[in-house]
């Protein structure tokens, strides 16, 4: 049985002058019995399967710790407005992890970008979790370490109670030949999963056999238009101003009004400065992601930074100190936590010069 380290060390602080072998192993028992009910409990509230692969964050909308295969089943511990906390576990290579007592956690992912989460020793791969994602230690064999960790996950991408997703419906849907000029996409028998981006959060499911127009290619991803109708009596959000255009959206007008831009995506001319990578207290990041620190240039010069895949890295450890950069990208939020300034996740990059 598991007994987070954090209680262990809470019983045995608390025990300084009760501490013989046979009364600190009473307490211990007894933390672990409780310990054991909490988890019944967590067995009572149901299974979420996972019907698209998907984020699984440190909070509602929070960190990215990782990313969940398409099948998986895990507990359900609460559900907050949309969003669902789940008990992610299972067993990682013990070579791609890193003893820590940060925030009360035992271990820390040390490989990057990713590291898999297996549901055995060698076994089948359940999750990705990304460097820096703090985890509980649970069991150790030799060459493995089991873990723990409870995640939150956008709840339109689950199923809550019910059977695992049907291996039909996990296969890689059918994109057919264009019949025309006008491309079309046309989803699977497991439905179409629309993301905010590549490697996104989930917005919607298209139906199975729902034709999608196809507007853009980024390798593997295809960008489309989903057109249809929603509820929204009068005088509700339907009839609210329609917010500004993201083309005429500047940085410091982002800065503003942070929640009102968010997801847009934005083209902007940016003067590179450095590549960083992001600490711990800057809570907009996963610990150890890449950005590119950049600035306006403009008479209201502010600080942008450009989140940048791993994968691309190649891509921007070029770049020269002041060179001018064209940059494509999603608003991940118009006011970063720690600093208040804009932070993009990057679709785009063009070089506009070397001076």
């Amino acid at each position: 049985m598991w007994v987070p380290n954090a209680v262990i060390m809470e019983v045995e602080e608390a025990l300084p002058m009760w501490g013989t072998p046979l009364v600190k192993a009473l307490f211990l028992s007894i933390v672990a019995l409780l310990a054991l009910g909490s988890s019944w409990g967590v067995q009572g509230q149901g299974l979420a399967t996972f019907r698209v692969e998907e984020n699984i964050r440190a909070e509602a909308n929070g960190v990215v710790l990782g990313r969940v295969l398409p099948g998986v089943a895990l507990p359900v511990l609460s559900r907050d407005d949309r969003w669902v906390q789940l008990q992610l576990e299972g067993w990682i290579w013990t070579r791609s992890i890193q003893a820590t007592d940060r925030l009360g956690f035992d271990l820390v992912v040390s490989v990057a970008p990713r590291e898999n989460l297996r549901a055995e020793p060698s076994g089948e791969v359940l999750a990705t979790l990304v460097e820096g994602t703090l985890l509980d230690r649970w069991e150790d064999v030799p060459g493995w370490t089991r873990i723990r960790r409870a995640g939150w996950v956008w709840a339109e991408s689950v199923d809550l109670d019910e059977a695992p997703a049907s291996q039909e419906s996990t296969q890689p849907l059918a994109v057919p030949q264009p019949p025309s000029e006008e491309r079309w996409w046309q989803g699977g028998s497991g439905g179409a999963p629309v993301l905010s981006g590549p490697d996104g959060d989930t917005l919607a499911m298209a139906r199975p056999g729902t034709e999608l127009r196809v507007l853009a290619r980024e390798g593997n991803w295809i960008r489309v238009r989903l057109e249809g109708w929603s509820w929204a009596p009068e005088g509700g959000v339907g009839d609210s101003p329609a917010p500004e255009s993201a083309a005429e959206l500047t940085p410091m007008e982002a800065a503003q009004n942070p929640q009102l831009h968010r997801g847009k995506t934005v083209t902007w001319e940016l003067q590179f400065v450095s590549l960083e990578r992001a600490e711990m207290i800057r809570t907009d990041f996963y610990e150890g992601e890449p950005f590119l620190l950049t600035r306006t240039g403009s008479s209201e010069s502010i600080f942008v930074y450009v989140a940048v895949p791993p994968d691309r890295l190649n891509e921007v450890e070029g770049l020269i100190p002041l060179e001018r950069i064209r940059v494509v990208g999603r608003l991940r939020t118009g006011a970063a936590a720690l600093t208040g300034n804009p932070i993009l996740d990057l679709l785009e990059l063009t070089r506009l010069s070397r001076n």
